[in-house]
């Protein structure tokens, strides 16, 4: 592991994660619990944004207050699971663009395919948090780190609630210069490339689907 993976380690988030995690949550709650801990990760993910001072008036004097900088923020979703996380976020950072990339996990090579990619305009002035539940064997989110970068981005982060060992390091060896926000580092993959111990297919278990 290298100084480029930020645990989000708050109490909150790994109580949260936990009910998550247990196979008897219902999609119901495994959705609520997603959309809290999205917005937890928001927070942490957001910390070092630029800033800028304008010039406001409060019911009572003029002041300098402070305001995000630049132009707004793109979420990039990572299709289907990444929608879940997407949801929390833009309930904290309500004015971001948002952008999606359709990949789907070839079940005998298990490298990623790209279906579907679109995203907003000026690409190469906003600042890109990429969203998906899961950091697996990494092929996705290289894929998809690898195709944004193709329009020079500011910044890119990555954001997962579960990352396997396996998966940080294909996408550090891939992309060294892109930080990765998790909740959690579990132990490892199985032979079909699930995080174990994990919490499941984060997709089926967001939207009820088997």
């Amino acid at each position: 592991m290298t100084s480029n993976v930020y645990l989000v380690d708050h109490p909150l988030v790994q109580h949260k994660l936990t009910l998550m995690r247990r196979k008897d949550a219902s999609t119901n709650s495994f959705r609520r619990l997603l959309n809290e801990l999205a917005m937890l990760m928001a927070y942490e993910v957001t910390r070092d944004m630029p800033m800028q001072e304008i010039d406001i008036e409060t019911p009572l004097e003029p002041m300098k207050g402070k305001v995000i900088d630049g132009k707004k923020l793109v979420l990039v979703s990572i299709l289907r699971a990444g929608n879940g996380f997407l949801d929390g976020m833009l309930t904290v950072i309500p004015g971001a663009r948002v952008g999606h990339i359709g990949l789907y996990r070839d079940p005998k090579t298990l490298t990623a395919v790209e279906y579907y990619f679109k995203m907003p305009s000026e690409m190469h002035e906003r600042d890109v948090v990429v969203v998906d539940p899961m950091l697996a064997t990494g092929n996705s989110a290289v894929a998809a780190v690898e195709r944004l970068k193709e329009l020079n981005p500011k910044s890119i982060k990555f954001v997962c609630l579960l990352a396997a060992p396996e998966g940080i390091a294909s996408f550090q060896q891939a992309h060294p210069d892109v930080p990765i926000y998790t909740a959690a580092i579990d132990r490892e993959l199985n032979d079909h490339g699930y995080i174990l111990p994990g919490l499941g297919d984060a997709g089926d278990r967001i939207f009820g689907t088997k």
